[in-house]
Parts: structure tokens; sequence; C-alpha cells
């Protein structure tokens, strides 16, 4: 088997008196599609926002590329979040102000790109995520399963090696869960990204290739076991 792409070794997060991490263990390979799952208040979001450097542990390491994110400063982990990281949120997170096309090139934009090919590549990304029609429109125009795909498109396009995905289909019905859970995880295994999945959806969690449980801010993943 291959090195893992991303590990996370007893992690320790708290907030104020409330502990959400208390000692989680973590890895994913590239291509993987991995679910973390757990009911709600178990740590599990706060799991993936360490494993992703937006938030920092109290204590433990995280390790990706040889480097270890906790000891990374902030303007190096922002880097990695625009250049290695890519994020599919509940609510899409869509920019209101700009169309769809111009949500999926930002990222690209963001790291210098210049307008028109950030633009093609974006609808190209668009065109794979089954919405090619729908770059014209701004997120308030389109419906919570299109704007999902969107937010979908928007996370690969800048070629991540892992795309974090927080309850991607939880503001959806079942038909369009189902439809944003095939097209993620059949886009992201076609460029061999890593997909960390946080769900506490079991039909959601069936499209992963491994599943690991947060419960009470502790998460074993056998694979670190020896």
């Amino acid at each position: 088997m291959t090195e893992p792409l991303l590990v996370g070794r007893d992690l320790h997060k708290a907030f104020g008196q409330t502990e959400a991490l208390r000692g989680a263990d973590v890895s994913v390979r590239a291509g993987e599609v991995l679910a973390i799952m757990g009911p709600s208040g178990s740590g599990k979001s706060t799991l993936l926002h360490c494993l992703a450097g937006i938030v920092r542990p109290d204590s433990g390491s995280i390790q990706y590329q040889g480097g270890d994110l906790v000891a990374m400063d902030d303007a190096r982990r922002s880097a990695l979040r625009r250049t290695d990281f890519g994020f599919v949120f509940q609510f899409g997170q869509l920019v209101p102000e700009l169309t769809c096309l111009e949500n999926v090139a930002l990222p690209l934009r963001l790291n210098g790109v210049k307008r028109k090919p950030a633009e093609t590549k974006a609808r190209q990304w668009l065109d794979r995520l089954e919405v090619g029609d729908l770059g014209a429109r701004r997120p308030g125009d389109v419906s919570g399963g299109q704007g999902q795909r969107v937010a979908v498109a928007r996370a690969l396009v800048a070629d991540p090696k892992v795309v974090f995905a927080d309850e991607p289909t939880g503001a959806l019905d079942s038909l369009n869960g189902e439809t944003v859970m095939r097209l993620l995880t059949e886009a992201a295994r076609g460029t061999n990204a890593a997909v960390v999945l946080v769900t506490h959806e079991a039909r959601v969690a069936a499209h992963s290739d491994r599943e690991i449980v947060v419960r009470d801010g502790r998460a074993t993943d056998r694979e670190l076991v020896a």
C-alpha cells in the first residue's frame, strides 16, 4: 500500500471548557474517499477543520507531504488551502455577487491565473459536473442541488490533492444528495484527489472507500494501529 498523503495523530482541541477532540487519529491516501462519521457534536467537523489547516489543534501532529500543519505559520497554511486543498461545505458558500462561472474560476484567479484561462477551465468543470448551462447565473438563481454541483466544481478546479467535504448533502433532498455524491466521488477519483468526507448519514458514507467513527472527540484509524 502507498504511504498516507495526510496523517493526523493524537489530536486534541478544546473551545473554552468544551473538549471537541480528545485524541483523534486519522489517515487518508491519495485517491481515497474517507468518510468521517459520528453523531452531531462528536467532534467530526472539528477534526476535518484541523486536518484542513483551518483550525490549529491544541496538541498532536498533522503530517502532509513532509511538513507538519500544526507547526506551520498561518501564511503557509493559507497557501496550502489555495493550492493543495479544496472545500465543499453544507450550504455551498458561493459568493452571491459572482456568477457561477466566476465562483468556479475564483480559486484559480486567487492563485494568479489570468481571467480567460481560469474561466475556460471553470467551464470545463461546470460541464463535468453537469451544470454547464448555469455559468452566467448567480447562486441565488439556481437550485440547492445545482449550487452544490457548482461548489464541487469550485473545489476541484485548482487540481487539489485533498478535497474536504463537510456534510456536503446536508441541505439537499435524497435525490440531489445522491447526484452530488456521485459526481463528487467520480470527479475526485478521476484526478486522484483524496476526499475527506464528514457525514452522519450512512447513505452518504456508502460512497466512500473507508470509514472511521468519531465518538466523544476520539477517533481510531485502524490503518494507524500497529
